[in-house]
């Protein structure tokens, strides 16, 4: 026998459960970090690349007409839409116009029965 030959006992049953318990909980740590890591870098690609057929944002400078003596009563956003309640001679109109180009998008007038 020489100095760099050395002697390993062979592990107990004990020891070799231990080492197998061990193994198995590494093994599952990994899978589990490389799950993430990969949900990760969909999560950045999906983004970046959704994000490439958008224009970019312009700013716009829009005027709407509106009727003779016409008030706006409320406005707000709904998804891509902007939407603008006004009162008109005592008749309330939703007006609404695409977020992204201001261009109208719909009406809708609300009458009381005669």
């Amino acid at each position: 026998m020489t100095t760099s030959d050395t002697a390993v006992p062979e592990p107990t049953p004990e020891q070799a459960a231990l080492f197998a318990r061990v193994r198995r909980m590494m093994l599952i740590a990994g899978l589990t970090t490389a799950l993430a890591i990969c949900a990760v870098l969909i999560a950045v690609g999906y983004r970046l690349f959704k994000s490439e057929g958008r224009a970019p944002e312009a700013v716009f400078d829009a005027i709407a007409i509106l009727p003779k003596g016409a008030k706006i009563v409320s406005s707000g956003v709904a998804g891509d839409r902007l939407v603008i309640t006004i009162e008109v001679g005592g008749i309330t109109e939703i007006r609404t116009f695409d977020a992204h180009t201001l261009k109208p998008t719909g009406k809708l007038k609300f009458a009381n029965e005669p």
